[in-house]
């Protein structure tokens, strides 16, 4: 172990479930420095240890837990965790962010990563306590139950609140391919279906307590700094978050025309007030929350009345990726019903931005005769179908996805694109995916400059990878036209790595605005850990990460024989069918500047016309072992 080393524990646990063992290795400084944590680190040993072209439930994949080195700190939002592996719904890079207790847990415990492997004999829990990591039986005690249920027990057996869980539900269970795993009962590792991965190995959870202290490297600086940080955390650029949460998000995507309604046919929907962040304050919030070391509170706790005459006293964490899919994608403007549809997710286990999209899908599906009333099964709340606007149809769906209860349910938990292979004919039309990732709320005909962003995001199709739909919101560009292409790829290629390094850290990405630039993160990275660090080595570090990732799925795209330029693309949808109403009526998505727009971004990036980074520029960002390997 090398010495002089803060913030960072070091430490890492290879635990092989199959065999039941647990060894001890050391990260690196050189590690450390250049992959940072989080995100950075996956890549590194996803690309390392990960065999191409092996099934992503196999039980050799590695499934990587980690952290970055402000966990336990007081750095605002700081108290995050990242989940990474083969994606089973992508089959390429899958990993996802979830805030909460976890990370500063993990931390305090003196742990940096764990790297699991195998698949238990029976279905188990893992328990660590500072230096002690035990592999817990739980076939006959939590297998078979909901994620908060499995919370309250893991404490109760140990009697101790303070121990944080991360576990899967159900739908893990059943490798439902969207399954989360769920912490502190409203924080999700959402995306890419990590719990589908924790499903195959037969880990129902993670649990962990720790209680060492954090050494930091200049503490005195670093606490004058980060009091500094907390203060404009709490200043205006986070208000609305504070007021409303995310779903304030609602009527201002409506008024530009961008709000994702009826599987995205349009972007705009006259209903949206009803399911809007202010009407959700007004009349469904009952208390706002915060993570660990979070002073800002987006978490908006919304809950039914104790009169409502299906769903009575459901409360759940909402936002605005959880609203849009189960509110205008479906026309469901019933707010019980919505809430208790991401309750739903929550507890079963299953990313709510995934399910939206599917049952959206479904509704169509429905619709235009891919879906039958048999394939439905017997339950009276179908005996209408599966309709627009069928809130009650809408949450028994989840249920029935989430246990692969039905024909119908049993085909839309492997994700909307392989939904869309099985039901056959014109299905794909309408499946809002991208690399297999379903769709998450930004109408993309009329965001042009996030169409691009979107689609070369490695992880699927996601707005978390480069905030490109940052200057069409805000009018830097023209948001329904490819006009200053060059600018707006230059823009998109340097958020790659500014993303990169926030997923990384992990810090959350609704702090990004309090750093002016990558040279702030790296004065705050030094006083935390020791190691030397500047804007540009920081940068320098997100350009390496963001590219070991796209090599990863370079590499998985060759063993199945597949070109990767064709899947940095978008929906048909998006392309052929233009929005029906609303600001952006008639809007769509011109393929071929489209394309345009991708080929520019590659070079943006360093990469060649066909979207492999060139020998060059991964010598440039210290990748060279992976020259000759794409």
């Amino acid at each position: 172990m090398e010495e002089n080393i803060y913030g960072y524990s070091l430490k890492c646990a290879r635990i092989d479930l199959t065999k039941g063992t647990i060894k001890i290795e050391y990260l690196s400084k050189k590690f450390c420095e250049e992959y940072i944590g989080g995100y950075g680190f996956i890549a590194k040993i996803l690309w390392d240890e990960f065999k191409p072209g092996t099934d992503a439930l196999d039980p050799s994949v590695p499934l990587i837990w980690c952290i970055g080195p402000f966990p336990g700190t007081i750095l605002p939002t700081s108290s995050k965790y990242g989940v990474g592996a083969k994606s089973p719904l992508t089959n390429r890079f899958g990993f996802g962010i979830s805030s909460g207790s976890f990370g500063a847990q993990m931390r305090r415990a003196g742990w940096n990563m764990f790297i699991i492997t195998g698949k238990a004999p029976e279905p188990s829990f893992i328990y660590i306590e500072n230096d002690n990591i035990n592999i817990i039986p739980c076939k006959d005690s939590l297998w078979g139950k909901d994620t908060w249920t499995t919370e309250d027990e893991i404490r109760s057996m140990f009697s101790d609140q303070r121990i944080a869980v991360a576990a899967i539900g159900p739908a893990g269970e059943r490798l439902v391919k969207f399954a989360c795993i769920t912490n502190d009962r409203n924080r999700q590792v959402g995306r890419t279906g990590m719990g589908c991965v924790m499903g195959s190995k037969n880990l129902k959870a993670i649990a962990v307590k720790g209680t060492n202290s954090i050494p930091i490297y200049n503490p005195k600086k670093f606490m004058e700094r980060a009091k500094e940080l907390i203060k404009l955390a709490n200043s205006s650029d986070t208000l609305k978050y504070r007021l409303h949460g995310t779903p304030v998000n609602t009527m201002n995507f409506n008024k530009l025309g961008v709000l994702p309604t009826k599987n995205f046919q349009t972007g705009y929907w006259d209903k949206a007030y009803k399911v809007s962040g202010e009407e959700m304050s007004k009349v469904w919030v009952v208390k706002k929350a915060a993570c660990s070391q979070c002073p800002i509170a987006c978490d908006h706790i919304v809950a039914t009345k104790p009169d409502d005459p299906d769903w009575p006293n459901v409360f759940v964490s909402m936002d605005f990726e959880s609203l849009f899919g189960f509110g205008p994608l479906s026309l469901v403007d019933h707010f019980p019903a919505i809430i208790k549809a991401v309750e739903l997710c929550d507890r079963l286990g299953m990313d709510s931005i995934s399910s939206g999209i599917i049952t959206a899908f479904a509704m169509e599906a429905y619709e235009k005769g891919y879906i039958t009333k048999e394939m439905l099964g017997d339950n009276p709340v179908y005996k209408n179908g599966f309709n627009w606007g069928d809130g009650k149809a809408e949450v028994q769906m989840v249920e029935d996805i989430a246990y692969r209860k039905t024909k119908c349910g049993d085909i839309l938990a492997e994700g909307v694109r392989k939904a869309a292979k099985i039901l056959g004919g014109e299905a794909y039309k309408f499946a809002m995916h991208g690399k297999g990732l379903e769709h998450p709320g930004y109408e993309l005909k009329g965001l042009k400059t996030a169409s691009i962003g979107f689609a070369v995001s490695p992880r699927g199709m996601c707005h978390l990878r480069n905030n490109a739909y940052g200057p069409d919101v805000k009018g830097d560009f023209d948001r329904l036209t490819f006009d200053k292409i060059e600018d707006r790829v230059k823009y998109i290629a340097k958020q790659d790595s500014m993303m990169a390094i926030i997923d990384s850290l992990i810090v959350c990405k609704f702090t990004r605005g309090i750093y002016k630039d990558f040279q702030e993160m790296a004065e705050v990275y030094e006083m935390v850990t020791g190691i030397q660090m500047d804007g540009k080595k920081l940068e320098m570090a997100g350009q390496r990460i963001v590219d070991l990732a796209k090599c990863f799925n370079i590499r998985e795209c060759h063993a199945e024989g597949i070109e990767p330029i064709s899947e940095d693309t978008l929906p048909w949808r998006h392309f052929h069918e233009p929005n029906l109403d609303g600001p952006t009526k008639g809007a769509y998505i011109n393929e071929e500047e489209f394309k345009k727009g991708i080929i520019a971004y590659y070079i943006a990036r360093g990469w060649d016309e066909k979207g492999y980074p060139k020998p060059e520029t991964l010598k440039m960002r210290g990748l060279e072992f992976v020259i000759g390997k794409i």
